[in-house]
């Protein structure tokens, strides 16, 4: 029993000793800081580099999204959150919820509902294809116009294309992995 005391309190007294470490590195990098706004230092080696908004002529961010043989192509510029697929409104083009919904998904996590009107035509695929496009066209587009939103919208995984698709049908084959039915006479 005093042996695991002992061992907890070396385990305290390390972690104390790694965090004496931390806060030194973070004192020197801040005086580094400092050292460099004042002038006496030269610049970093290597900058942050930032990515730059993207719009065209008129002021909108472009993007292209897909999902299995869905094509979005999205338009999306600030105003009061109308989304518009192929010249509908969400709710008649997506009368299911659940397609809404993920839609509407980037705008939840980056804390956008109804800032931006979007304005999308899709075409190929099912309504799920079209759906799971129009959200990656729009994440992309969104990151396009406020490049400070890439880090939430790429942890959600909404910039990463789903590759998923169906497979094709092979000879020999009922469908892509079906045999077809065996008859021993």
């Amino acid at each position: 029993m005093s042996d695991n005391r002992q061992s907890l309190s070396d385990l305290g007294a390390i972690a104390a000793g790694e965090q004496a470490v931390a806060t030194e590195a973070q004192a020197s990098a801040d005086t580094r800081a400092e050292a460099y706004l004042a002038g006496q230092l030269d610049a970093p080696s290597t900058p942050a580099v930032l990515r730059q908004q993207e719009l065209d002529k008129f002021g909108r961010a472009y993007a292209t999204g897909r999902r299995k043989d869905a094509v979005a192509r999205v338009w999306l510029k600030p105003g009061t959150g109308k989304i518009t697929i192929n010249g509908r409104d969400q709710e008649v083009y997506f009368a299911r919820p659940t397609l809404r919904l993920v839609i509407n998904q980037v705008f939840g996590i980056t804390e956008r509902e109804g800032q931006y009107d979007v304005v999308c035509t899709v075409k190929g695929g099912g309504l799920s294809g079209q759906a799971g496009a129009v959200k990656h066209g729009i994440s992309q587009a969104l990151t396009k116009y406020e490049p400070i939103l890439r880090t939430p919208v790429k942890q959600a995984g909404f910039l990463t294309r789903d590759s998923r698709t169906v497979e094709r049908k092979k000879y020999g084959r009922a469908k892509a992995r079906r045999s077809f039915q065996f008859s021993k006479r």
